[in-house]
């Protein structure tokens, strides 16, 4: 019989979503942290009358985050990482065929 290590985020004694590890748990309860936020900001606004529409985006904005801060000037947009240079194993290819032609 196996043990099983479950960490589970609740919200007003709902459950909302199992993980397996404390760091995805926590990173999702500080997620449903930003959206609440998000929603109480939006719900200010008389641009959205719908409460269901202001959760959806308040989710969408939590979960988006790195994009938001970068898009408010609070986050530098990360550089692009540049691909590694391919190596030339051209001399050994070339060593092997001259090899061959050899036998």
């Amino acid at each position: 019989m196996a043990v099983i290590v479950k960490y589970v985020v609740e919200r007003n004694g709902e459950e909302k979503m199992t993980f397996t590890s404390k760091s995805e748990a926590d990173a999702y309860d500080k997620m449903l942290d930003m959206a609440d936020e998000m929603f109480a900001l939006l719900s200010e606004s008389e641009l959205f009358e719908d409460e269901a529409k202001q959760e959806e985006l308040s989710m969408f904005l939590a979960q988006k985050r790195e994009e938001v801060l970068i898009a408010l000037g609070a986050k530098k947009k990360p550089a692009p990482t540049k691909k590694p240079a391919k190596s030339v194993e051209a001399g050994a290819d070339e060593a092997s065929e001259s090899a061959q032609d050899a036998a």
